[in-house]
């Protein structure tokens, strides 16, 4: 019986590590644009686009030989821009601590993502050095 290496839970956190970086860019990019005017956040629906991803990797991702490895984000990134606030002021509607709020809030997420696989390839070497 072959042994999968890579798993499903192993391509989720690959996945979620991926979101994860594309909105510490977005938050970036809505912090750095906290002075100009007229500007609208952007925001990202992690959840939603986490699901697409997942959706998109199961339906493009055919493997032709078992030895094939998982890959590929798949799916769409839902990114919205929140014009509820523009109103105030100039029209930006950036407030700066909530996105400081949100920048730590997905750093964290991103650690324990990593950590998580880190302890998944921990195991992995564990099986290897266990085999030999």
């Amino acid at each position: 019986m072959p042994i999968k290496l890579f798993d499903a839970t192993t391509s989720l956190l690959q996945k979620a590590m991926d979101l994860r970086q594309t909105n510490q860019e977005i938050i970036a990019s809505n912090i750095a644009n906290a002075e100009t005017p007229g500007y609208a956040p952007a925001v990202l629906d992690f959840e939603k686009s986490l699901q697409s991803a997942v959706k998109g990797s199961a339906a493009r991702m055919i493997t032709t030989d078992a030895g094939h490895l998982p890959g590929g984000s798949g799916g769409r990134t839902h990114i919205s821009r929140d014009r509820s606030k523009a109103h105030i002021g100039d029209g930006n509607g950036v407030n700066l601590d909530q996105e400081m709020v949100n920048l730590a809030q997905n750093q964290i997420l991103f650690e324990v993502a990593t950590q998580s696989i880190n302890k998944k390839f921990a195991l992995l070497k564990l099986l290897a050095n266990d085999r030999t």
